[in-house]
């Protein structure tokens, strides 16, 4: 997916395709060191500000065309250094060094200048569009562009932030090596500092635009929406990270839920669902051979739509010579262009943790359940998601031989990566963009948010049995104190368009109201509100305040083993596993004892998995650039 030359400047309209697509705009990267001049890169310094639709369109789809830099690179450091994924001998020196955590500064993966060159153009844009233009039906007409590009600086910063620990961060476009060479010497920022800027920032922003994005309309059949980076979104995901307090996580929760709510509109049928979609056995088996899945878009295709399951994604190009290709699928899958030598693969931990879930099967009539056997082969015993998207040494790729000594080269799919070939050793429905957001990302960061601002019984149902205002006003409400009980009112989930699907539904099919609601652990471990082994802790009226305070921190720590375990069943091999980790840690007691434990627990229980940096401390957990940048 080309996103060159979308617009041609001045034509006013959209171009056809992908191959027309982002023009190859000058764009503004940064200065002095890692902020380094390139005068041909300023856009539009001819001007004092973009004063019509084509040049903020233009300004918009450049800065769009610059975080394809970043693309690949925001997965593998969010999956590479975490615990879920292993490393094959076919990895790059980069990517090892990557996942030991002795990253040097000419590490391809180690490049602040890129997320500069986005911050930089963003602020430019900011300065100069004139957002006070109102068109003939008195609206505000760059108001839309302004508020998405406010939404990738802030995303932008974030992913600079969690990656160096210590960043230096400004709101003006630095055009001179004197202004650029000045932000450099000022004091660097952590994230805490950092969050509250950009909370501040997009907390600005009319609510209205928190849900309109830029109309560009279609590009090669996928829809521009894909492109942005919804804003309450954004809003939760800094409120999560920096939240110190009860009140800060409710702030965090109230984001991912007003986009939740707001997903498809405000009109009072309006919802966004978890959906049904699931992986199970079939009802009453006892062969345990093959494994069903039930609805369609499980992991985020790329046609909108009220359900989809994606949300945001990084358009990359669709063949190399076209500039920002995407090396995931070569990365993760055997492809003919590497030879099917893929370079990343799950880990031993993950295999384990999925093995480890109790897989609730359903009876013939829906009211019995048994549990699927240890020791089935293909990663099935357990959840049924990481077989699901994982494979290896399918018969398919045995025509690939090692050229030396003739033997089969071991292969493997990772269907989040969508890469196939068939027996003619032809690909199919390869993945060239990076998916960023999807549903199931947004609900379990609802249900993190919930649990920590004290409503881990709502959490936990966000996993069980899914959200409906049965299970949030009757179910919880009616049970906490009266004050718990107005705040968790706040999210509301009509039953009339949050729908929990029964057992009866998945046995029979049948259901007087087609359901869209399920818990986020069926997914793949069975139908998880008769799943006697997946129970909340504790589960009592507590009517004693200091007896339900006491409670309520038990099951805080309980469920939040949960999330953490359920995304990664969820999340495995999507970029997001090293920064979950890291925002866990930090509500840890032992933040390194913690972080520690988890990423050397790659190889599984068995051995041990050491790096280069003493993760305890938890400066080690960022990377540095040349004295520069990171927590030295």
């Amino acid at each position: 997916m080309n996103i060159k030359n979308i617009f041609r400047k001045g034509a006013g309209s959209v171009c056809c395709g992908f191959a027309a697509a982002f023009m190859a705009l000058p764009m503004m990267t940064s200065c002095a060191d890692f902020f380094e001049p390139e005068a041909e890169d300023v856009i539009f310094t001819d001007k004092d500000h973009l004063t019509n639709w084509t040049d903020t369109v233009y300004s918009l789809t450049g800065i769009l065309n610059k975080l394809q830099v970043i693309g690949d690179r925001t997965i593998l450091l969010g999956e590479v250094r975490g615990d879920l994924v292993d490393l094959t001998d076919a990895a790059s020196s980069d990517l090892r060094d990557l996942a030991l955590f002795q990253e040097n500064d000419d590490n391809k993966y180690n490049s602040p200048r890129d997320y500069y060159a986005i911050i930089n153009n963003c602020n430019y844009y900011i300065a100069n569009a004139k957002i006070d233009m109102r068109n003939s039906q008195d609206k505000y007409v760059f108001m839309t562009e302004y508020a998405a590009i406010k939404a990738i600086r802030a995303w932008t910063y974030l992913q600079l932030v969690l990656n160096y620990g210590e960043v230096a961060y400004y709101e003006e476009p630095l055009l001179t090596k004197e202004a650029a060479e000045a932000a450099e010497r000022a004091p660097k920022r952590d994230l805490d500092y950092i969050c509250s800027e950009l909370i501040a920032d997009l907390e600005s922003i009319p609510l209205q635009y928190r849900t309109e994005y830029p109309g560009i309309g279609k590009i090669r059949n996928t829809d521009s929406r894909f492109f942005y980076f919804p804003i309450d979104i954004v809003l939760g995901d800094l409120y999560l990270w920096s939240a110190k307090t009860p009140a800060d996580y409710y702030k965090a929760a109230t984001c991912y839920y007003n986009y939740i709510n707001t997903r498809n509109g405000q009109s009072a049928s309006s919802n966004y669902p978890v959906g049904v979609t699931t992986v199970m056995w079939p009802k009453g088996t006892t062969s345990w051979l093959g494994i069903t899945a039930y609805g369609g878009d499980f992991w985020g295709s790329e046609s909108y739509s009220n359900e989809s399951e994606l949300i945001t994604m990084i358009a990359g190009d669709s063949i190399r010579a076209e500039g920002y290709y995407s090396e995931l699928g070569n990365l993760f899958c055997s492809t003919n262009e590497n030879q099917a030598q893929y370079s990343i693969t799950a880990s031993e931990r993950l295999k384990e943790l999925s093995a480890s879930m109790a897989n609730c099967v359903l009876g013939n009539n829906g009211t019995t359940v048994s549990y699927a056997p240890s020791g089935l082969d293909l990663n099935r015993s357990g959840d049924l998601r990481l077989p699901f998207c994982f494979g290896q040494n399918f018969n398919n790729y045995n025509s690939f031989k090692d050229p030396v000594t003739g033997d089969l080269v071991p292969t493997q799919v990772i269907s989040k990566y969508k890469y196939m070939l068939n027996k003619e050793k032809r690909e199919e429905n390869a993945r060239n963009n990076i998916h960023i957001y999807r549903k199931q990302m947004v609900y379990l960061r609802l249900a993190e948010a919930l649990n920590q601002a004290g409503f881990p019984r709502a959490a936990f149902a966000t996993l069980s049995e899914g959200l409906d205002n049965a299970i949030l006003r009757d179910s919880i409400g009616h049970t906490i104190p009266e004050a718990d009980s107005i705040k968790l009112a706040a999210f509301d989930f009509p039953t009339n368009n949050y729908r929990r699907a029964s057992a009866n539904f998945f046995v029979t099919g049948n259901a007087e109201q087609i359901p869209n609601t399920i818990g986020i652990h069926t997914r793949g471990s069975g139908y998880t509100p008769m799943n006697e082994f997946y129970k909340l802790i504790n589960d009592t009226v507590e009517t004693n305040e200091a007896k339900y305070r006491q409670l309520t921190a038990e099951q805080q720590v309980y469920v939040d083993s949960l999330l953490l375990d359920e995304m990664a069943l969820e999340l495995a091999f999507e970029g997001t596993r090293y920064y979950d980790l890291m925002r866990f840690a930090k509500r840890q007691a032992n933040p390194g004892a913690f972080m520690k434990k988890h990423i050397e627990a790659r190889k599984g229980k068995k051995s041990s998995a050491p790096v280069s940096r003493d993760l305890s401390d938890p400066k080690n957990w960022y990377m540095t650039w040349k004295g520069k940048l990171g927590i030295q």
